[in-house]
């Protein structure tokens, strides 16, 4: 998309219908016209259409990475707390390879790494820990170690849509793993606890900060 493009709720998006695949937060369309439901930032990535705001609580659509943590577990699956108005919804099965004799089994506090399928306002949300379209796990799962933080959904997601400085600044320095949610939950492991409270720390301090500024702000941090 180019340029930016601020809009409040009740704006029409200039969109083609035929570019538009899919409609993400803040969006809705409705008799043949899309508009804006939330203030925010416009954003495409030439397959989904969505408005960044920073809201506080996240709002599941399908579709999406969320970073949740397994609350309970019952007959049919799991309640993962994703941020949302509700848990959501992780059927037993819904993992790379499951079947009812080889499934995995998750305690309580278990952190996961999952998508959306479905989301809307007649029934809880629904995730699942690989993708049901190539049946590959494609990095979903049981997060094991690291460290979960909370970070803004706007800053989330600047960190999935595009190559973001902050990530470049740390790659550059020490490897590390990251799983980035839509819902404001960053999991990251590095090479031992220090590290990883560091990766985290540069990641929450950089949301407003540019190129030049990431970088400056990871070294003052490998300095200490």
């Amino acid at each position: 998309m180019a340029g930016v493009k601020v809009v409040v709720p009740g704006d029409a998006i200039d969109a083609a219908a035929a570019t538009v695949v899919r409609l993400g937060p803040g969006l809705v369309q409705a008799g043949g016209r899309t508009q804006a439901t939330a203030a925010g930032v416009l954003h495409s990535d030439g397959e989904q259409w969505w408005v960044v705001t920073n809201r506080r609580r996240y709002v599941a659509a399908e579709g999406e990475p969320v970073v949740g943590v397994v609350v309970a577990r019952h007959g049919e699956g799991y309640r993962v707390d994703i941020g949302a108005a509700h848990d959501a919804l992780l059927p037993l099965l819904a993992f790379e390879g499951a079947t009812k004799r080889n499934k995995p089994s998750l305690a309580l506090g278990t952190v996961v790494y999952a998508r959306v399928v479905v989301a809307n306002s007649f029934m809880d949300p629904e995730i699942e820990c690989y993708n049901s379209n190539t049946g590959k796990s494609e990095g979903y799962g049981e997060l094991a170690g690291g460290f979960m933080f909370k970070c803004s959904l706007g800053l989330a997601r600047r960190l999935i849509a595009s190559r973001a400085p902050v990530l470049a600044a740390l790659g550059a320095e020490l490897p590390f793993e990251i799983a980035i949610g839509v819902n404001g939950r960053v999991w990251v492991c590095a090479d031992g606890p220090e590290k990883t409270v560091l990766v985290a720390n540069a990641i929450r301090n950089s949301e407003y900060l540019d190129a030049a500024q990431c970088k400056q702000m990871v070294r003052e941090l490998l300095d200490r």
